[in-house]
């Protein structure tokens, strides 16, 4: 299986070539957690795991690590205002964190490196950097200089002249900086940061965002990997300046391949914490709307695209995954096991995701296959069970808990529904569906919904 990625360090398509044949190391910036996630943030977390579900289902070993930063000014303002220890707070919030990719579906990480733990693997990363004269030390902190970094900015398509690299300004960790100076590796510490410090040779204090993710990718996974993801906004600082120090400091390539997840906006305003106009998962679940049809509704768009959130497309979402669960739940109950998959539907579900993660396309296919005529049930399901290991609905779990309720339901409806159901399947079968039409009018009338799938019809009690 073939896999073309579209690399933001070179603006394109890429064939995706291992380091290393037959595996994949690959690293995701994880959560600041100081809040619970919004559903932009899943947004990005959702593609890492359709990428690396692509390269298990490829035969890749998958080396797969995203980072939990657990200190910066976030956590630490967060902490002072919840009166928690910072250990505390983000104890707290990254065991939500996990609660909600869980409810995702998401696969756990197979690394999931706090910042904290690594402090020791930064002071050495900035001191290899102060001695390559690549970083100095101002009066508040440790900085990177810029202007000593190759091709600078190239990720972010920028053109650093030299008036901005020699300028005496310095970009923070924070996104609203609109021009590129030298940022900081290490901040002295100051009465607003309370107790949260390390000792080090060029200071008492801590870690600038940046540092954090170069030393813990460089330590779990090496000097070079294959793969770093983010969302579209860490393009710049963030991936910019792990760019900058980790080849400064490693003298060799970073990453490979830069991928990177577009916003979610709504009422075309920017999902931002900043803004106060986040949503998370809790709030998506007040509404009766399971997590994994906001999964589904990602995955209806290709993860590069700007897309609008509605809670009238979510639920336009949820009800295409319920039609989905109970057409798969009503096929007939033939064994799957050892049902081959059609060549032809596997060939174009591989040349979709192998076509930079074309969920889009996927989804589509899926439907495709429901309504082929030509293909069994147990074909049907064998191959969307199949695709699933990448699209990650939990379709075979889905479907057999669906296919238990509606039995229930169905064997707990009074004989006089019963008698209807089978009377008007009748009349479909003989083609007379004007007889069937008024049989459905009846059902309704006594208070139950009826819905008609590819396998049969459902009927339940309305509740009142």
């Amino acid at each position: 299986m073939e896999i073309y990625l579209h690399n933001t360090l070179s603006g394109k398509k890429e064939l995706f070539v291992p380091i290393k044949p037959g595996e994949v190391t690959m690293y995701h910036c994880g959560p600041t957690v100081y809040a619970k996630v919004h559903i932009g943030n899943l947004r990005a977390f959702v593609m890492d795991d359709i990428l690396r579900r692509t390269m298990e289902y490829a035969g890749y070993k998958v080396n797969q690590v995203m980072n939990i930063t657990d200190v910066d000014d976030k956590t630490i303002r967060r902490s002072q205002a919840e009166g928690l220890s910072l250990p505390e707070l983000t104890k707290k919030y990254s065991e939500f964190f996990l609660e909600d990719i869980h409810k995702m579906n998401i696969l756990t990480p197979k690394q999931l490196p706090r910042a904290t733990e690594h402090i020791a693997d930064m002071i050495d990363m900035i001191d290899t950097l102060i001695q390559k004269g690549v970083a100095y030390i101002g009066n508040d902190g440790v900085y990177f200089s810029i202007k000593k970094s190759k091709d600078y900015g190239a990720l972010a398509g920028l053109n650093m002249t030299d008036q901005m690299c020699d300028s005496h300004s310095r970009l923070d960790d924070e996104y609203d900086k609109e021009n590129a100076r030298d940022f900081a590796l290490w901040k002295f510490t100051t009465e607003a940061d309370g107790q949260v410090y390390w000792d080090t040779p060029f200071g008492a204090g801590r870690p600038g965002w940046h540092i954090e993710c170069s030393a813990m990718s460089t330590k779990a996974l090496g000097p070079t990997i294959d793969i770093h993801t983010g969302g579209v906004d860490l393009i710049f600082p963030h991936h910019t300046n792990e760019i900058a120090q980790s080849e400064s400091a490693t003298e060799k390539t970073f990453v490979h391949y830069w991928l990177h997840n577009n916003f979610i906006t709504i009422n075309d305003t920017k999902l931002s914490k900043s803004l106060k106009n986040e949503i998370t998962l809790d709030e998506i679940i007040a509404h009766n709307i399971p997590p994994l049809a906001y999964r589904y509704w990602l995955l209806t768009s290709h993860y590069r695209t700007l897309v609008n959130f509605t809670l009238e497309s979510l639920q336009a979402s949820a009800s295409a995954l319920d039609r989905l669960v109970a057409i798969l739940s009503r096929l007939d109950k033939e064994e799957i096991k050892d049902k081959k998959v059609s060549d032809d539907y596997k060939k174009r579900f591989e040349q979709a995701i192998g076509d930079d993660l074309n969920t889009a396309q996927a989804i589509a296919l899926v439907w495709e296959i429901l309504k082929d005529d030509k293909l069994s049930n147990a074909e049907k399901k064998a191959a969307v069970f199949s695709f699933d290991t990448i699209l990650g609905l939990d379709l075979v779990r889905a479907s057999a808990l669906y296919e238990q309720t509606q039995r229930l339901i169905q064997e707990n409806l009074p004989p006089e529904i019963k008698d209807l159901i089978h009377q008007r399947e009748q009349a479909r079968n003989e083609k007379d569906f004007t007889r069937a039409d008024k049989i459905r009018d009846e059902i309704v009338s006594k208070g139950y919904s009826l819905d008609d799938t590819p396998a049969g019809a459902h009927v339940k009690k309305i509740s009142k």
